[in-house]
């Protein structure tokens, strides 16, 4: 697929409806915040389209109008797609995987965390100063700010909270995805503080912050994460809907990146 520019993009609700909870959310924060990537199988009437952002796809249109090798800029990522789209997601990768996802939107009341925060322990907003926090996270937390393009996207996005001690950040909940109707949530805590409700905390203040802009928070998980699905229960979310989203390999055909091509409206986008 090509890559266009922001500015190439007319009419997104053509093909992604706004206000819809789960993977569409995507395409509205990348519309809302500049992270991300649009692509398209043509800049001239284009029959299939898919935005990107940390390391998720979102795909919509016509699976036959793509080439064989279109995909390949999509290897090891979580891609979102209508069912039609796995002919052509399994003939474009080694691996195709299906993970079935739980979502859920926030309809209750947090129940309260059945112990208090350890002594010395601030749950807080995130603030501008708190990005080389987040940035000494473990290597494998990093993706909790991949969404904002890095810590000091997500330290001044407004959108996160975090459970600290002497510095250190133990747990931190964000948007990870911002829409105009949901915000998807995410949360993170360092292994060996877990079962400490820290990550309730955070989401709990965060929902809160999400509830005085006039938005509703949304949380997915895979269908085995119970620890995820009890935090869920126990922050006043409810099953929505479940979904399929597929973890693919490495490209099955050689991929020679495309620059990013600047089209206007009368392109006909």
């Amino acid at each position: 697929m090509i890559q266009l520019q922001p500015n190439s993009l007319f009419g997104p609700a053509r093909w992604f409806p706004t206000g819809t909870a789960g993977p569409p959310t995507l395409v509205e924060h990348v519309i809302r915040t500049g992270a991300g990537r649009w692509w398209a199988d043509s800049v001239v009437q284009p029959q299939a389209v898919a935005v990107s952002c940390a390391n998720h796809v979102v795909l919509r249109g016509d699976p036959y109008a793509l080439a064989l090798d279109s995909l390949a800029p999509f290897a090891d990522s979580y891609v979102e797609a209508p069912s039609r789209f796995l002919p052509v997601l399994r003939a474009s990768f080694e691996r195709i995987v299906p993970q079935e996802r739980m979502l859920y939107v926030r309809r209750a009341l947090a129940s309260a965390p059945v112990q208090r925060l350890m002594r010395g322990v601030t749950v807080r907003p995130l603030v501008p100063k708190d990005a080389p926090a987040l940035a000494a996270l473990r290597p494998e937390a990093a993706w909790i700010h991949a969404s904002w393009e890095g810590s000091a996207g997500l330290a001044a996005s407004g959108c996160g909270w975090a459970a600290f001690h002497r510095g250190r950040i133990l747990a931190v909940a964000c948007t990870y995805l911002r829409g105009s109707v949901y915000e998807d949530i995410a949360c993170v805590t360092v292994p060996d503080r877990r079962s400490e409700h820290l990550a309730h905390a955070c989401v709990t203040g965060l929902c809160a912050d999400i509830d005085g802009r006039g938005r509703t928070a949304s949380l997915s998980c895979a269908r085995e994460d119970r620890p995820g699905r009890l935090l869920a229960w126990n922050a006043g979310f409810r099953l929505q809907r479940e979904y399929v989203r597929y973890a693919t390999g490495r490209p099955t055909a050689p991929h020679h990146p495309m620059p990013a091509i600047s089209v206007h409206a009368q392109d006909g986008f």
